[in-house]
């Protein structure tokens, strides 16, 4: 074994310009351009300049191998560098409304129409009627008042900026700006990601007027703290927790009485917006009509939770109100664009139709544990031939996520895997590595799946084969 300095080893290397030339690129180049195959190109020579400088490569013969290799590096490494970093995932959590996993999937009419107004031109703002300018609410807002004006509730709006926490502040800001709101203690609550319901408050320019007590607050608390500079009362749905025990709150009925009493407008931040009854499915969890027979004035709530739809914030109420949100210049700041829109119409449409199984999020609240059990049962069979893994199949709960029903599961039935000299972290790894990634539960040392999240046989399948693959 020869020993040549490092200088010696620097030589070996071709330049960029030569690497370019070689015949092993011509066809990467023609694919991808130039520019992104020199970039990668530069980067593939410095991490070699950096291996021969820590003494990786230190001989003569490792680097005129590694340079017999180069064009083959140059193409693993313009591979990675042109992955999207946003790709499709086998949620296998039975987590339904999985917030890391992007909350809830789409409906195939949400997916069609956004595909159908993507790629060109669309009447977002435009009335084809009359030949004018004309407003984006429209698209959805019909849809919205067929759906929210039944059973006795009537003059019900609807308007959509980019999500709960947005429309939250601008509802704040329209009717509360350098007034007070008065919510109570056991209601400030922090959501996700670190927002707080206080914080949010503060940035809308209302000054908040706590009530109560963390577990006990009672009707006579709200009227206590009226005065003249009082301009909302606002009920925070608590989706994320849950208070047992001894505690009080009034109902929603009696605090839109208190309201319609002192003529104060009575908000309610729903956060999950459900439009079937999640009640008849076990989850003990309100929906948007509930809110409205209440007589709540305005309610907030989320598109890509128990609607089932894209990331949006969703604010319906009374017409007046609604009409005051939508004249303040926050909203144009918080509005969506036509992606979300056509999405929401896709979705909405479905409900109209009352086809709940066309949207996945309904869908797989359906599913009863005894259909579940019959696809793990399935699964479990086309995997008894591989002897480095053990399954079983046991009783668990899926849980509906993103911050809701937190006192509710859904019962189902669990595939649990291990793997022959290797741990349950390594093995959920491992899934996580396969193409599509496959995201499970790991427990008491073994890596569950919960079918009722994965979306079809197809990643069933998918599933059987990355567990096929993972070598002993």
């Amino acid at each position: 074994m020869t020993t040549v300095s490092k200088s010696d080893l620097y030589r070996l290397l071709p330049s960029v310009d030569e690497l370019l030339k070689n015949a092993d690129l011509s066809e990467l180049l023609a694919r991808e351009g130039q520019p992104a195959v020199t970039e990668s190109v530069r980067a593939v020579l410095a991490c070699m300049r950096n291996e021969i400088n820590s003494g990786t490569l230190c001989t003569q013969q490792a680097v005129e191998l590694a340079v017999k290799h180069l064009p083959q590096a140059v193409e693993q490494h313009l591979r990675r560098a042109m992955e999207f970093s946003l790709k499709p995932v086998i949620n296998a959590t039975g987590v339904i409304l999985h917030t890391n996993l992007g909350r809830a999937p789409l409906a195939e009419s949400a997916i069609r129409r956004i595909a159908e107004v993507a790629g060109g031109y669309s009447n977002l703002e435009f009335d084809i009627a009359a030949g004018e300018r004309g407003r984006r609410d429209v698209h959805v807002e019909r849809l919205f008042s067929r759906l929210l004006n039944q059973d006795g509730v009537n003059g019900i709006r609807t308007v959509v900026v980019n999500n709960c926490a947005a429309a939250v502040m601008l509802a704040l800001n329209t009717l509360a700006e350098g007034g007070e709101v008065i919510v109570s203690r056991g209601e400030l609550v922090e959501i996700g990601g670190s927002f707080r319901v206080p914080d949010v408050m503060a940035k809308s320019g209302a000054v908040l007027r706590e009530i109560g007590t963390t577990n006990r607050t009672r009707l006579a608390d709200y009227e206590n703290a009226i005065t003249e500079k009082t301009r909302l009362l606002l009920r925070v749905h608590r989706s994320n927790f849950a208070i047992i025990g001894f505690t009080e709150q009034p109902s929603l009925e009696e605090l839109a009485a208190l309201g319609r009493k002192h003529n104060i407008p009575v908000m309610e931040d729903l956060g999950g917006g459900a439009m079937v009854p999640l009640r008849a499915l076990g989850v003990n969890e309100s929906g948007v009509m509930d809110s409205l027979r209440a007589g709540a004035d305005l309610i907030t709530y989320s598109g890509d939770k128990m609607l089932g739809g894209p990331q949006a914030g969703l604010l319906s109420g009374r017409e007046a109100l609604i009409q005051r949100v939508r004249s303040n210049p926050l909203f144009r700041a918080l509005r969506v664009d036509k992606l979300t829109y056509a999405a929401l119409e896709g979705t909405l449409m479905e409900y109209i139709r009352q086809n709940h199984d066309a949207i996945p999020f309904a869908r797989m609240m359906r599913i009863s544990a005894a259909d579940i059990c019959v696809r793990a049962e399935a699964m479990q069979k086309q995997l008894s031939g591989a002897a480095h893994l053990k399954t079983t199949i046991i009783s668990g709960e899926s849980l509906v996520g993103g911050g809701s029903a937190p006192t509710s599961s859904l019962p189902t039935f669990l595939l649990a895997v291990t793997a022959e000299s290797l741990s349950a972290d390594e093995l959920a790894a491992r899934l996580r590595h396969n193409n599509p990634p496959i995201v499970a539960r790991v427990e008491e040392g073994r890596v569950l799946i919960d079918l009722r999240t994965v979306l079809s046989s197809d990643e069933d399948t998918q599933i059987v084969r990355a567990f096929l693959n993972i070598a002993p």
